[in-house]
């Protein structure tokens, strides 16, 4: 630390601070807004482009280690903000009125947990302090209404054109499961499906949000590759589990948006660790390592891996998903750091830049 200068000394050990969330450093991402005096110590001010709700605590550990190993024994109080804005999505597409940011969570395959995933990704990043909403795609299987505790109710229209989604636990939540008897079978042809889709999502009163997260239907058919070309989407989230079977299947989900050039956001290895009520005993099921090997061989991030826990899918079905029902468990602080991490890399994504340009209209003397 520099005597003479101890503000630019301490602004600078907290510039080269790198994130574990950002995977950058606080200057790089140009988050240090403000350092100051404040009493026996410090004061800076802190501004991050993803949810920040629970992470004061922890940042101000991080960077008051990081201040006395570079010789600054004084106290640091951290203000800490959240700026999260709109980022660009596909370049033929127009991003959605009052929502910054789309985020497709989709897997290659059924069976791996993805709807689960999706509506815990959703309500953590809600109890961090954005303003969220989940949109059901998957038509033939809706599994929101069930997870949400919303199953039997009926959104309302107060015009008769667009539809009030529902909510519950602080999201806002629409779904074809909504709309039909919970029995009827969905018997429809692809176009119909991404008709319906695309209704849903433009015709939904969402309000202001500052993520949708779209619960995909699995696989990487028709219906997938049109939602993906129409929807908005700022970033994707694959969800597979550890054995190669449903990482062959995560592969063709990546490359599929690769193609619609959906920039994929990283990889979430589910069901990774199963760990006994019992005795305790941990073991992998489904093999181990291989989301982080999808992950480095794509050139994208791990954003976390989950545990294959009956109190998971309990929770779920109870319409009361973990982070809600068990918010301190350790299960549920695993999918807090995911959703911190999803949100931290996207972040890190170019901004939409639509808003900063005039309309120009040419015409005809």
């Amino acid at each position: 630390m520099t005597p003479d200068d101890p503000l630019s000394s301490v602004r600078a050990v907290l510039d080269a601070y790198v994130d574990p969330y950002l995977g950058e450093s606080l200057g790089a991402a140009q988050a240090i807004r403000e350092v100051r005096a404040a009493g026996p110590g410090f004061a800076a001010r802190v501004v991050l482009g993803f949810p920040v709700g629970g992470y004061q605590a922890e940042l101000t550990t991080a960077l008051t280690r990081e201040l006395a190993a570079a010789g600054v024994v004084a106290p640091l109080a951290l203000e800490l903000e959240a700026d999260i804005r709109a980022h660009a999505v596909q370049r033929n597409l127009k991003p959605l009125d009052e929502v910054k940011n789309v985020v497709a969570v989709a897997s290659g395959k059924g069976g791996v947990g993805k709807s689960t995933v999706a509506v815990n990704l959703a309500l953590a990043w809600a109890a961090q302090g954005a303003k969220v909403g989940v949109l059901d795609a998957d038509i033939y299987g809706p599994s929101q209404p069930l997870m949400l505790g919303l199953a039997g109710q009926r959104p309302t229209s107060p015009d008769g054109k667009h539809l009030r989604p529902l909510a519950s636990h602080g999201v806002s939540a629409m779904s074809i499961g909504f709309l039909v008897d919970a029995e009827q079978p969905m018997v429809w042809r692809g176009p119909m499906v991404t008709q319906a889709l695309t209704q849903l999502l433009a015709d939904t009163q969402w309000g202001e949000l500052d993520y949708l997260v779209v619960d995909m239907p699995p696989g990487t058919g028709d219906i997938q590759l049109t939602l993906a070309q129409r929807v908005p989407v700022a970033g994707a989230v694959i969800v597979t589990t550890p054995q190669d079977i449903a990482l062959a299947d995560a592969r063709k989900g990546l490359a599929m948006f690769e193609k619609v050039a959906v920039p994929v956001l990283g990889i979430v290895e589910n069901m990774s660790i199963h760990v006994c009520s019992n005795c305790g005993h941990a073991e992998h099921i489904f093999g181990s390592g291989g989301g982080a090997r999808m992950a480095a061989q794509a050139g994208v991030r791990l954003l976390g891996e989950l545990p294959l826990d009956a109190r998971i899918r309990e929770d779920a079905d109870g319409g009361r998903p973990t982070v809600v029902s068990e918010p301190d468990s350790a299960r549920a602080q695993l999918y807090f750091e995911m959703a911190r991490r999803t949100a931290a890399t996207l972040a890190r994504r170019a901004r939409d830049r639509s808003l900063v340009f005039p309309t120009i209209v040419v015409e005809q003397s």
